[in-house]
């Protein structure tokens, strides 16, 4: 047995196919993948995430410190609720995670990393942390939940006090705001509109149950998978780990290189990398021959070298199997997948698949 949220009773009455994911017992669907999918894409679909590791930093030199953590630049988070997306680099420039981080004041703001590394991260943010005095703290205490959609803001607002509904529909993107006893962020993996919602974990049956009862569509990780696949949004593990460089993994966007003089953990080995012919491409694959393309399979590009696709599989909203890939440095837009001993031809294409509902490549 596993660790469980404080949704798992929920999961289990509704007949969820329970899996282990990090360590957690959490609901891979609820019967159908597809339709789990397509809710999201087309109405609203609501995530337990409560497996997502929160932890506050807090402190006289928190900035300071995080501006020497991660790759991007903490000093654009100047307001209340300000998220930020970026990366956390070992000192050869790989990716230790991938997290989202909340300017809660000067001197405190909150982190959002992933499950599977929570040991890892905990034990690294902790290290780096004590030269500069900052206090770590795991919230452990708290719940997470993820609605997607289209109309997903306007079906979960009912849950929030009225008092700051109209405040919550109003965050833009990459903002979130305190409402009572939620922390309600325009925030998401799937590629849609949408909050991520952090509450006490005694809280959460009550907000889950009353987003179902508003025709919410409870999901599970298998949609949420092919939702950031199609949305082109990396997962830790698969699209980029300790030996990979974001430069490599489609995250150099997430890398803030000004001001020059920010020391931050890695800088050295990206700017090496920054400069190299040979740095590998990260890139779209869209299959035009039948079949399905999944993780580790070896992409051949004809007169150049190999690759292999970090995440595939089939796409509900495309009907077509697509993937993204790290493949050879070159100028190029063809290849072929080696699948089950034949070489099917896939075409490069530009990401992401599919946003906002969107079909946003040629198919």
């Amino acid at each position: 047995m596993g660790l469980r949220t404080p949704l798992h009773e929920q999961h289990v009455d509704a007949d969820a196919r329970i899996v282990d994911f990090g360590g957690w017992d959490m609901p891979l669907h609820y019967g159908s993948q597809k339709e789990e999918h397509l809710a999201v894409r087309q109405n609203a679909g609501a995530f337990d995430v409560s497996h997502m590791t929160i932890v506050d930093l807090s402190g006289a030199r928190v900035r300071e410190f995080l501006q020497y953590l991660v790759a991007n630049d903490v000093a654009r988070l100047k307001k209340y609720g300000k998220a930020l997306y970026t990366c956390m680099l070992n000192p050869a420039g790989g990716v230790i995670d991938d997290l989202i981080i909340y300017f809660v004041a000067d001197t405190e703001y909150r982190l959002v990393v992933n499950a599977a590394t929570r040991e890892k991260d905990l034990a690294w943010i902790t290290e780096q942390a004590a030269p500069f005095a900052v206090d770590v703290r795991e919230r452990a205490e708290l719940a997470m939940i993820a609605v997607q959609g289209p109309n997903a803001r306007d079906m979960a607002a009912p849950c929030i006090d009225a008092k700051w509904r109209d405040a919550a529909l109003a965050l833009k993107p990459f903002n979130g705001l305190q409402a009572g006893e939620l922390f309600v962020a325009r925030t998401g993996y799937t590629g849609e509109d949408g909050w991520e919602i952090v509450l006490p974990a005694a809280a959460a049956p009550a907000i889950w149950n009353s987003l179902l009862a508003a025709g919410v569509v409870p999901c599970g990780l298998g949609a949420r998978d092919t939702l950031r696949l199609e949305a082109a949004m990396n997962l830790y593990g698969s699209d980029m780990d300790e030996s990979i460089s974001p430069l490599e993994a489609g995250l150099g966007w997430t890398v803030a290189w000004e001001p020059a003089e920010r020391n931050f953990i890695g800088r050295p080995q990206l700017e090496m990398l920054r400069q190299s012919p040979d740095r590998r491409r990260f890139v779209g694959l869209l299959l035009e021959d039948r079949g399905v393309l999944r993780n580790h399979q070896k992409v051949i590009v004809d007169g150049i070298g190999e690759g292999e696709i970090t995440s595939g599989g089939f796409s509900p909203t495309i009907g077509r199997s697509i993937a993204l890939a790290r493949v050879p440095a070159g100028n190029y837009d063809r290849a072929q997948v080696e699948v089950r001993g034949k070489l099917l031809n896939v075409r490069i294409v530009k990401t992401p698949f599919v946003r906002n509902g969107k079909i946003r490549i040629d198919v």
